[in-house]
């Protein structure tokens, strides 16, 4: 997995990160608008998020795609 930190600039980490925590974008949407798969978008809220964050955000991420086919 390449290092997302080094390509991004401070605005497209930010934007990138409402992205993610918006209920309402997935992770395809992201990869189209930005070019980053899944695992670089963990990735980059792991590192720019609390941990409490970022744990609360995988669970709300992992509780949606349970219950939706199509959700991150």
């Amino acid at each position: 997995m390449a290092d997302v930190h080094l390509a991004l600039d401070a605005a497209t980490a930010s934007e990138i990160i409402q992205m993610a925590l918006s209920d309402h974008v997935g992770f395809e949407q992201i990869r189209a608008q930005h070019g980053l798969n899944e695992d670089q978008v963990k990735a980059l809220m792991r590192r720019e998020l609390a941990p409490g964050s970022y744990r609360a955000w995988r669970r709300r991420v992992r509780r949606f795609s349970d219950q939706r086919a199509h959700y991150k």
